[in-house]
């Protein structure tokens, strides 16, 4: 009898899919929701930060944010959100999911609107106030992708477990178009009110004072879907996995899930008396750890941080296939309110074309193909269309061939999407012990934050012209971009090869997965009855 499941995890392992599992989606989702327009925002309107406090008089060209402020803008979110993840996702297992998920929202909430209130007149205090809010603002982010992970996980059945876990995550589809059409309103309602001409017309001029709202208003919005949760989240009881496996306190677990899930839940009787550690408890990084997890957090460590350099690589191809295709015209024909504008309409119809269908592709499929399956098919044809666009890209860049182009680029990150990029959030939630899951997940996605820093910016140097006349201003030469394109072809493959270390979690109780029918941690809980 030792090894039954207890009478609660079974009851959340069996339980029919209810409105409770959508409300915890909902909630968890929102902060994905949040997370992803606060992280994605930021590009919609960095052009418009370089027009505002980086105007050089008489240049051809508008004000762009030099090299090494544009790095810190867009990259101290990322920095924050690394160490987000592997605090908060230590302290999920410390405390509980409940108590921490509250803590994250609410510092997404006040650096969200700290952003928008970045104070000064002159471009270095501007940037350093709204770089030290991102960061605090990536620090709450990062605590997201655990919690929410590992709470969604531990409140899901067996039957679909992964498309409750990966709905979660699709959400941040959803956080990106709603940045695109929140920053399409915005911008259209001021370009309507405040006409300006071109800058190739009038330089000055094309930047009305009026402009300065315009970021603020976008980057401060992302505050109010985070408030919005914040009152729900309170309301969620602790899972039940963290209260019997973690807390110890069965009595409490059955209790909250008997509300829950609306059945009356058998209790297991508890002994008074103070228990002795399980003899067969191990702890994190133990030897016992690494010989039954380690391949696991080697897995999950290594293709999100191989994904998400390829999945962040992305912004090296944005402008160009842009500007190929006619959605975003050259600088200077535009005022800085239109081209707000009009990278936010590029930005959306990728979001819409693109982006969300490959999350819901994975909602739909994931318990019917399997997680393994899923990844490996993903990281396959990003790998194929990465050289697909690569050999031949002297091809590509023929007038006549850029539609091609784009097509091949929407496949990529449809797969990375319906591949990759969902089902590592949705793994780590569920291989580890409940005693470890937070703390694991985060170490995996903060692998994969390492990552896309590497894509966003590594990328962005190497990309460069190998002619260091045809560089960007302010870049050194680097390997140009079609080598670059092979290089992350070759890493997707490595991909492929990592994959094989990710257990295949379809069907199975995260008890099952974890081990802990055999560790001895239910033994010590069914003991006490």
């Amino acid at each position: 009898m030792g090894k039954e499941p207890l009478q609660v995890l079974n009851a959340l392992d069996v339980a029919k899919t209810q409105w409770y599992h959508f409300t915890a989606i909902i909630i968890a989702g929102m902060g994905f929701f949040t997370d992803a327009y606060d992280l994605f925002c930021i590009s919609l309107v960095t052009k418009l930060l370089g027009r505002i406090y980086y105007h050089v008089d008489a240049a051809p060209k508008p004000g762009t944010l030099p090299p090494n402020v544009a790095a810190a803008v867009n990259g101290v979110a990322f920095c924050g959100t690394l160490s987000g993840q592997l605090f908060f996702g230590w302290l999920g297992d410390k405390m509980g999911r409940k108590r921490v998920y509250g803590m994250t929202l609410m510092m997404m909430v006040v650096c969200s609107i700290g952003s928008g209130l970045s104070f000064g007149h002159n471009s270095q205090s501007v940037m350093t106030t709204l770089c030290f809010f991102r960061f605090w603002l990536g620090f709450g982010i990062g605590g997201d992708y655990p919690l929410s992970a590992t709470i969604m996980s531990e409140y899901s059945n067996k039957k679909t477990r992964g498309a409750f876990i990966a709905a979660v995550f699709a959400m941040q589809g959803f956080g990106i178009l709603g940045g695109g059409i929140f920053s399409i309103i915005v911008s259209l309602a001021f370009k309507t009110k405040f006409d300006a001409p071109p800058y190739a017309v009038d330089p000055i001029a094309s930047t009305v004072p009026q402009a300065d709202y315009v970021w603020r208003i976008i980057v401060m919005a992302g505050a109010f879907p985070a408030a919005l949760t914040y009152y729900w989240r309170t309301k969620m009881p602790e899972t039940a996995r963290y209260t019997a496996l973690v807390a110890k306190n069965t009595t409490q677990a059955a209790s909250d899930m008997s509300k829950v899930l609306h059945m009356d839940i058998e209790v297991e009787a508890q002994q008074p008396t103070q228990l002795t550690p399980n003899a067969n408890a191990y702890g994190l990084f133990s030897k016992e750890f690494l010989r039954r997890h380690g391949t696991h957090l080697l897995g999950t460590t290594t293709t999100w941080f191989l994904l998400d350099i390829a999945f962040y690589s992305q912004n090296l191809f944005q402008k160009d296939i842009f500007s190929a295709i006619g959605w975003i015209p050259p600088a200077a024909t535009m005022n800085a309110i239109e081209e707000v504008y009009r990278i936010s309409r590029a930005q959306t119809l990728i979001a819409l074309c693109s982006t969300v269908p490959g999350y819901w592709f994975t909602v739909a499929f994931i318990d019917k193909m399997g997680r393994f399956a899923i990844q490996l098919m993903g990281f396959f044809f990003m790998t194929v269309f990465m050289f697909a666009l690569a050999i031949p890209y002297h091809h590509w860049t023929l007038k006549d061939q850029h539609i091609g182009f784009v097509i091949l680029y929407s496949l990529t990150f449809f797969f990375a999407n319906f591949g990759p990029n969902a089902t590592t959030f949705v793994v780590p939630a569920e291989v580890f012990p409940a005693r470890f899951r937070s703390t694991c997940h985060g170490i995996s996605s903060a692998s994969g934050k390492l990552g896309a820093m590497v894509g966003a910016f590594g990328f962005l140097y190497l990309a460069q012209n190998q002619d260091k006349s045809k560089t960007d201003a302010g870049y050194p030469p680097g390997i140009g971009v079609q080598n670059s394109l092979l290089l992350l072809g070759g890493l997707n493959l490595l991909g492929i090869l990592f994959t094989f270390l990710v257990p295949e979690a379809k069907g199975k109780s995260l008890e099952e997965m974890s081990g802990e029918n055999e560790d001895g941690t239910i033994q010590e809980l069914a003991s006490r009855a």
